[in-house]
């Protein structure tokens, strides 16, 4: 399977497929993409970040062309994403409703683009569908919805509420004998919500020891800096004292990311899981990185072509 990425040309100010900007990812016809699997866990570190770097761009194409979206808090998610879908996760594109499947919930539902990127990569959908973003009648509009897009375990966007449908999935494996897993992406933005305490509670009561929590803590919201906003302290202390196991990784480090997958799926101790992942808000492109502005804006056509430069480079 090959995603198109599109590359502006400024000399010839128009667009045009580039064969140096494609994404490709190879699927084998009648075989399961199972992250948690023999298959997957050979996966090297390196491919993971490469793999990191196709759902950046991937991305930041579907929201300039779109011309809306929230590049920052896609961008900083983009690594645990991949390890996620890449390595972590038992999930089959061609039964997306299989239901020994791992459960994913972004709860953080406005930077599904990052999701999509990664579903269209492993082929849950045509990639033609990636530059439909926001569109009438496509499957991938603003906020991902369960009824739309294969491959989204429940429709989130009104934040607060993802968790508690996390918690939900959890009860549910653990009372029909189910042995997957559950990981909420939540935001530390999201985390001022009352709700997501409720639910933060529920999982150690139920001792739900197969939920993963994982905080996108980048310090931005969408109007200020968490601290000004609402400040959380350390979160880590906040779920060690609610009964979690806790992890406190840098959200981009992919070593550190695996690594600590490694550790919770070793921990079968009846305790929820919580990591506390340090990222970068817009991770990737300079002139986003730790810019409140770019919370939710679109880049023009000179920023995407420096951002699509930067994501294959490096800065």
């Amino acid at each position: 399977m090959i995603f198109l990425c599109k590359k502006y040309n400024l000399q010839n100010r128009f667009l045009q497929y580039d064969e140096n900007c494609f994404a490709k990812q190879a699927i084998k016809d009648g075989k399961t993409m199972k992250g948690a699997s023999d298959m997957n866990k050979e996966i090297t570190i390196a491919e993971l970040k490469e793999k990191a770097k196709q759902l950046r761009k991937t991305a930041v194409t579907m929201i300039y062309e779109a011309q809306s979206g929230h590049p920052g808090g896609a961008l900083s998610i983009a690594d645990i994403v991949s390890c996620l879908y890449f390595r972590e996760m038992n999930v089959d594109p061609k039964n997306p409703r299989w239901e020994d499947r791992d459960r994913f919930v972004l709860s953080k539902g406005h930077v599904c683009p990052i999701q999509y990127s990664a579903l269209g990569l492993l082929g849950f959908f045509p990639e033609e569908d990636l530059h439909t973003l926001r569109k009438e009648g496509s499957k991938l509009q603003g906020h991902p919805s369960m009824n739309k897009c294969p491959g989204i375990d429940i429709s989130t966007g009104s934040l607060g509420q993802g968790l508690s449908c996390a918690v939900g999935m959890a009860l549910a494996g653990k009372r029909d004998g189910k042995d997957y897993m559950v990981y909420a992406v939540v935001g530390d933005g999201e985390a001022d919500e009352g709700q997501i305490w409720e639910a933060v509670m529920a999982a150690y009561r139920y001792h739900l020891d197969n939920l993963v929590v994982i905080i996108d803590n980048n310090g931005l919201q969408i109007d200020g800096t968490t601290d000004e906003i609402m400040p959380q302290l350390d979160f880590t202390k906040k779920f060690d004292a609610f009964g979690y196991d806790t992890y406190e990784i840098d959200g981009h480090n992919m070593e550190q990311i695996v690594e600590t997958f490694d550790k919770i799926h070793a921990a079968k101790d009846g305790r929820p899981k919580f990591i506390n992942a340090h990222t970068v808000k817009g991770k990737g492109v300079s002139y986003m990185e730790n810019q409140l502005a770019w919370h939710g804006m679109a880049p023009n056509d000179e920023q995407y072509a420096q951002a699509m430069k930067e994501l294959e480079e490096g800065i």
